[in-house]
Formats: C-alpha cells, structure tokens, sequence
C-alpha cells in the first residue's frame, strides 16, 4: 500500500473507533459500537501487517494471543470481569515499554534516527513518556488485578510519608529521564523504566477495595496515554488516535467515578486516596436489633405493591443471581407492579458492571435507571429490594463528619419500605455500619442472594 493509502486507511479505522465510543455511551446502540470498534481494529491491523516484511511472525502471535484471548473470555465469570480489564490495561502498559526499550536498543529500524544513528531529540522525550506512562500502567494494573481478585488484600496498604515518597520518587523518575535525553545512555533510561514501575505499585497499594471502580477507569485512561506516547515515537497515527480516544475517555470516566464518590481527580492521579477515608470508617457498629423476615415475606410486600425499584450490588454478582432475578421481575410484572432497577455509578467492581450483569439476562434497557434519573422517585416508591449492596445506599453520606460524607447515594431511605437481601451485617467496603439496616421501614433477609431470589420466585 503507498502511504495515502494507508493513512486513508488509518483515518477510515479512526471514525468506525470514534463511532464505537458513541455506540457504547448507550445500552440502546452498544451492540452497534462494538461492532464497529471491531471493523476498525481489523482495519487498522491489516492496514499494519501491508506495511510489514514479518507479517508472518505478527499474524502468529496475533493467533496464539486471540486463542488465549478466546479462552480465557469464554471461561471468566462475570464477578472476575474487573480484574480481567486490570489484567488487560497491565498488558497495554507491558506493550508500551517493551517497545521503547525496542526503539532505544534499534532506531534506525524504526525510523526515528539522526544522521548519526542516535535518537532524534523529540523521539527521546516521546520514548521517555510513553516508557514511564507505560510502566507505570502496568505495574499499577498488576497491583489492581491482585485486590480485585483477593490475591493481595482488599485494605489501603499505608505507610508515614507516603506522599513525600511518592513524590520524590516521581521527581527522581524525571531527573532520569532528562539524563537519558541529555547522555541517550542505557543506564539513566532503565533506572527511570523501574523508578515508574515502583512508582505504579506505591499509587495503587493504598487504595481500598471500596476505590476499585475509579482505580480501573484510571488506569484505563493511563493505558490509552501510554499507547498515544508510543504513537508519536513511532510515528503511527493510528496509534496516536486510538490511544488518545482511549486515554481521553478513561479520564472522563474517571472523572465521572470521582464526582459519584466524593474523591478528588487531583488525590486520584496522585495515588492513595480513599485511605484516609477507610482508616477512619472503621469497624462496624455494635451489635444492634434489626427487623428480618423471609423470602415468603418479601415476596408477599413486593407482590402487593404497586411500584418496586430494584438495586443491585456487588452481592448479586457473587452469587449470580442476575438470572433469577429477571425471572422475579416479570412474575411481578404480570401483577401489574411497576419494576424498575437503580444503578449507582459505581455499585460492583468497575465502571458499568451492574448494567453489564443486568444487560446478561436480558433485562430490557427501559427499566434500568441511573442514580440521578431516579434518586427523586424513591419518596413514591412502595419498596425497593436492595441485593447485594451497602455502600452505595447508606444514609451516612448525607451525616457530616462521616468518611464518606458528600458522596451522592441512591437516597433508598425515602421510600415506604426497603428490603435488604444480604449475606450477614457486615459492613461494605467503606467498613462502615449503614444506618438503613436499622430503620423501622427496612426488612433485612439473611441469605445467598440466589437461593434467596429463587425463594422470592417460588413464592411470588
């Protein structure tokens, strides 16, 4: 192919990547963008292996990375789909330095030498980003991949001087690499390469498993800008487009993650928030009376309601029940009770995964709300069946002085009666007690979600 062809070729695989991300802002259409992001990336790598002599090489690594791809998707749960995007932004980031170091060790081949063979200035500082962007994606996604899936502990892992730390460390990482443009030596290049990875791990170590949700749409973003560096080292627009859509929407999300949990983006970037806020939840209350009741009582309050919002959590997920409780939603509609489903923006553990879970057992997208499209109908609602959440429903986010105090909350109180489907009275994520509990309107049931949504099916 000449090189209009290809750069048409690259700019064809842009907007079908651009028309993905619109596709995917809706339930509706994401089907629709999935599609599409899937004729752009075959684009963009056919479009790749014509500029190539190893194609052969590229199309079997291509074949032996889509098989394990294949595998792993077919055999992941869907409570394990967090720690499967850490898994894959860490290998954006592994991609990102291994190419660097590549382009250092060999510029020539990659056509960003000077007359004399050395590094152009510009590919040096654009090397110098994407290696420590990179590095630090990936060993920060590492870090996020071990608390979501309980290989490494759930709780903020924090030390004195945590921040100093953090900062010198990233002043030290620069101070290399300005060597490294400066002397285009190896030594200050991979001194700088492990100061970034140490650098990932410390950001990511102090954040609580109550932070996971933001944590994973960050490092999405940092996996896009790390991408997009590596693009303009290696002159590939194509790379620089969709690393830039990447990063440029992860931030956005990020953002989004923030507002709905009352963090800051600034202590988001700089790693380590959410620890103050978990150290200061503490455990749970003291043991208190609460009001519980059985499937059978439940079913027989939502069956004689005339309106029924549903928010699912986490809970729901473990025990995927996601199913079933489909199957309890259309027995109640056939009484003619009014169904609805709240998601909170951050309820699970990433970005979307409650619309993900609901969206697997075909629940029709009209019933599934979001906290700001319903917050103000829960005062007209007879009950709503909270399964599997906590933290995203308790009422000491509106008490001053609480670690999580301004965090927007799907406002469940305010209904007429609430029945809460959990395993036992521990506390959530934030470690904190939830007040909800112990309202003379909440009915608590004991129990499996899935076991206790099939006793609501039978008995409805």
């Amino acid at each position: 192919m000449s090189m209009n062809q290809v750069a048409l070729a690259y700019l064809v695989a842009s907007v079908f990547f651009i028309l993905s991300l619109k596709g995917l802002s809706s339930p509706v259409s994401a089907r629709r963008g999935n599609l599409f992001g899937i004729l752009g990336m075959t684009i963009a790598v056919l479009t790749t292996l014509s500029l190539t002599r190893n194609w052969m090489l590229i199309v079997l690594g291509i074949a032996a990375g889509g098989s394990i791809g294949a595998v792993v998707a077919r055999r992941i749960e869907m409570t394990s789909m967090p720690e499967l995007v850490a898994a894959m932004h860490s290998l954006v980031g592994l991609a990102a330095v291994l190419i660097a170091i590549s382009a250092v060790h060999n510029p020539v081949a990659y056509g960003i030498a000077a007359a004399d063979g050395t590094l152009h200035g510009g590919s040096r500082v654009e090397l110098f980003i994407g290696t420590f962007v990179g590095a630090i994606t990936f060993s920060g996604s590492v870090v996020a991949f071990g608390k979501l899936s309980g290989r490494i502990g759930a709780a903020p892992l924090v030390f004195r001087g945590q921040h100093g730390v953090n900062l010198i460390l990233a002043l030290a990482m620069l101070g290399f690499g300005v060597a490294f443009f400066v002397t285009q030596d190896w030594t200050p290049f991979l001194v700088m390469a492990g100061m970034a990875l140490l650098l990932g791990v410390l950001i990511i170590v102090p954040i609580g498993g109550a932070d996971m949700p933001v944590v994973v749409s960050m490092l999405n973003s940092y996996s896009g800008w790390a991408a997009a560096g590596i693009g303009f080292s290696l002159n590939n627009a194509m790379l620089i487009i969709a690393g830039s859509l990447v990063g440029s929407s992860g931030a956005i999300l990020s953002y989004v993650m923030c507002k709905a949990m009352n963090r800051s983006i600034i202590n988001v970037l700089l790693g380590g928030f959410g620890g103050d806020s978990a150290a200061a939840g503490g455990a749970a209350g003291a043991q208190r009376n609460v009001k519980s009741g059985s499937p059978e009582d439940a079913a027989f309050l939502m069956g004689n309601a005339e309106s029924v919002v549903i928010v699912p959590g986490y809970g729901l997920a473990v025990a995927r029940a996601q199913h079933a409780l489909k199957e309890m939603a259309d027995l109640l509609h056939e009484k003619g009770v009014k169904v609805r489903y709240a998601i909170h923006p951050v309820a699970g553990r990433m970005p979307g995964h409650m619309n993900v879970l609901l969206a697997e057992a075909e629940v029709p997208y009209d019933q599934v709300f979001e906290m700001e499209e319903i917050n103000n109908e829960f005062s007209s609602t007879d009950v709503v069946l909270v399964i599997g959440a906590n933290d995203v429903v308790n009422p000491a986010a509106k008490v001053p002085g609480s670690p999580i105090y301004g965090m927007p909350i799907l406002e469940v109180q305010k209904a007429r009666t609430v029945i809460v489907v959990k395993r036992s009275m521990a506390a959530g994520y934030a470690g904190l007690d939830n007040e909800l509990f112990y309202m003379g309107k909440t009915m608590m049931v004991f129990g499996d979600a899935k076991k206790v949504v099939e006793g609501l099916v039978k008995a409805l």
